[in-house]
């Protein structure tokens, strides 16, 4: 048995998928995480502003939805390589994990806003009618009754562009982004070692699986409440 996984998985370094799989992780965690920090309230924005809502203000919904319409239009590939200079301004560098997350960030943050805007506009309008007539303010009206109405959308939201990032991510290894992305390319493609491409693909489909499986849980965890 040893000696069939040895030629099996003769060029995999557990160690070193162990490694990647971790940047993997902080990867898709740190970037999901300033992604909902900014698209979050981007996504508010772009429906308090839009048509018949509490702030309508057509100019300002066209400019934010046509710098939101920009950045999710460019392939992620090509955002990668057009952000460079910039992360090298931001952090100092273009690869590795940090050189990752901002293009990660300005690819998930834009993607996350639409969501939430969706998500809002499911929001039974009722419901902002009655707090409205309670004499409710705007701020009161977002996170007293859009927010929490939102909530299961907006975890699922989340669910969604933390799959996405996750993708996204193993795209970054082309730049020398690292993780299982960068793994796959520099062994599994460039060197032809098919297992190591295997190993790190089954890693990808897991990391999705349960991405998507905590995400449903916790978007009927609070529809019921």
């Amino acid at each position: 048995m040893e000696a069939l996984m040895e030629t099996l998985l003769g060029n995999v370094d557990w160690a070193e998928i162990g490694v990647a799989s971790w940047d993997t992780l902080v990867m898709v965690g740190m970037s999901l995480l300033f992604s909902v920090l900014i698209g979050l309230p981007i996504g508010v924005l772009l429906f308090l502003t839009g048509k018949r809502q509490l702030l309508e203000q057509p100019v300002a919904y066209a400019m934010l939805s046509f710098v939101v319409n920009v950045l999710r239009s460019v392939p992620f590939i090509i955002l990668l390589i057009v952000m460079i200079p910039f992360t090298v301004m931001l952090i100092g560098t273009s690869l590795g994990v940090a050189g990752a997350i901002p293009p990660l960030v300005a690819g998930g943050a834009p993607f996350f806003a639409r969501l939430v805007e969706t998500s809002l506009r499911e929001v039974d309008r009722g419901i902002i009618e009655a707090t409205q007539a309670m004499g409710a303010n705007v701020r009161q009206i977002i996170f007293g009754a859009l927010l929490p109405e939102a909530l299961p959308g907006i975890i699922a939201g989340i669910t969604v562009t933390a799959i996405t990032l996750v993708s996204y991510a193993a795209m970054s290894g082309v730049i020398g982004g690292g993780g299982l992305g960068d793994l796959a390319i520099r062994f599994g493609y460039q060197r032809f070692q098919t297992d190591v491409m295997v190993i790190t693909v089954a890693l990808l489909v897991i990391f999705v699986q349960l991405l998507q499986m905590a995400g449903d849980r916790l978007v009927l965890y609070f529809s019921r409440k």
